[in-house]
């Protein structure tokens, strides 16, 4: 199954730099790299890999557009012949047994017309020398708030909710019948929990695939992510338009608690002052 990895990248050089670190480690190598580099002219300096493409993308705008720069990816993969789209954020690192694990669970009839989510680990801060990339899986420990089947076994969810967009993989008739991510998000927060949402309108099934780990690496947050606020309140706005309901309601009500935002009686948040 001809696989293509698709990441988007803004900055991270150092995160980009591992994780095609990682993907030189597959066991089974993917056949081709799509990166999307929005608005980053060192990215095609930085990427020597004949299997990687780097592909321009400019926005204009410091909200980073990542459903534009995931349906750009995913079309030039397409476009290159990919069966199987594997989309990784630039923060993560992929287990050598990932790429396999998905290419197994999308050959299997059971499940290759499905959303497909591997288990994500949150790495600690790395060392002076980084992280070991031979010894990665002695930090494995999948995220508690998503199912993490044993390796090799595939399990039918309907948690769409806990989806997430750091590692998951489709077909690409899969891919078409969503239809992409919807470009009306922009900068952080919400597409991702719109596209599992617009996966589930598809009748899409989701899987949660054991043993396709991904390894996200540390960087600085602050929780709630207040440096994200204006984001957060524009994007749940804009699900809550499409959906009917609220994302990141945990965000949200922290960020009231501080009187960073207000919300009227039907829950819309608004930027204080």
């Amino acid at each position: 199954m001809k696989t293509t990895v698709v990441t988007a990248v803004r900055g991270r050089g150092d995160h980009l730099r591992r994780q095609l670190d990682g993907l030189a480690r597959s066991a089974v190598p993917a056949d081709h790299h799509v990166v999307v580099a929005v608005d980053d002219d060192d990215v095609a300096r930085r990427v020597r890999d004949d299997g990687t493409t780097v592909v321009a993308l400019r926005s204009g705008s410091p909200r980073i557009p990542m459903a534009r720069a995931r349906n750009l990816g995913a079309r030039v993969a397409v476009d290159g012949g990919a069966e199987l789209l594997v989309f990784l954020d630039v923060d993560c690192i992929p287990a050598p047994e990932m790429i396999g694990y998905y290419q197994l669970a999308a050959a299997n009839p059971a499940h290759r017309g499905a959303l497909l989510c591997g288990p994500v680990t949150y790495l600690p801060a790395p060392g002076p020398d980084g992280y070991d990339l031979d010894r990665l899986s002695e930090l494995t420990a999948p995220h508690p708030a998503r199912p993490a089947p044993p390796t090799g076994v595939t399990v039918t969810g309907d948690e769409y909710e806990l989806f997430w967009s750091l590692s998951f993989a489709v077909t690409a008739p899969v891919w078409e019948r969503i239809g992409g991510f919807c470009t009306d998000y922009a900068g952080y927060g919400g597409e991702d929990t719109d596209y599992a949402q617009r996966a589930a309108a598809s009748a899409v099934g989701l899987r949660w695939v054991g043993g396709a780990h991904a390894y996200h690496q540390f960087h600085p947050v602050s929780d709630p992510p207040t440096e994200h606020l204006a984001d957060i309140v524009s994007n749940a706005t804009t699900f809550h338009a499409r959906w009917g309901w609220w994302p990141m309601q945990g965000w949200l009500d922290a960020f009231e608690q501080r009187g960073l935002i207000s919300r009227d009686g039907r829950g819309t948040p608004r930027l204080a002052g």
